[in-house]
């Protein structure tokens, strides 16, 4: 047996606008979470910011899960810009999920927000992300985001 190792890459906070609600739907309850661009990324491999509009698109379904979405771009402390698509899972125990749907801070060991980050940078200093599989943990606060990267080795 091979057992993966996990190498911290980097630390997200991000802002986030208010959710546009799209409605029920025939798998669940659907809604867009606006992503402002310039929150901040660091860490010992990539240090920048988060670049241009982009959106959280979410699914929560019958089970009370939430299935994540999220396209968006980073741009490097040292100008190179990397599009990365992330996606998962968050869920708890009912109460603590609409308390985080109310608005409410809640601490982030009360839930599980699991993604995998994937990532397209070009050809040069980054390329090392187009060839891992990476794994986030992540906390939801009203009106922002912090995620953590983890490349797994």
């Amino acid at each position: 047996m091979i057992k993966p190792g996990l190498e911290f890459v980097y630390e997200a906070r991000g802002e986030l606008l208010a959710p546009i609600p799209i409605g029920e739907t025939y798998d669940g309850t659907r809604r867009i979470i606006p992503i402002v661009g310039g929150g901040r990324v660091e860490g010992p491999l990539i240090s920048g910011k988060l670049v241009g509009n982009a959106a959280d698109w979410q699914l929560t379904r019958l089970d009370g899960v939430t299935v994540v979405e999220a396209i968006y771009a980073l741009e490097t402390d040292d100008g190179v810009t990397i599009q990365i698509r992330n996606k998962g899972l968050r869920h708890g125990p009912p109460e603590v999920m609409a308390r985080l749907a109310a608005g409410d801070e809640v601490d982030p060991a009360a839930y599980y927000f699991r993604t995998v980050p994937e990532f397209t940078a070009p050809t040069g200093k980054y390329e090392w992300m187009n060839r891992s599989i990476f794994l986030c943990t992540g906390a939801r606060y009203p009106l922002s985001i912090r995620l953590w990267v983890w490349r797994v080795t």
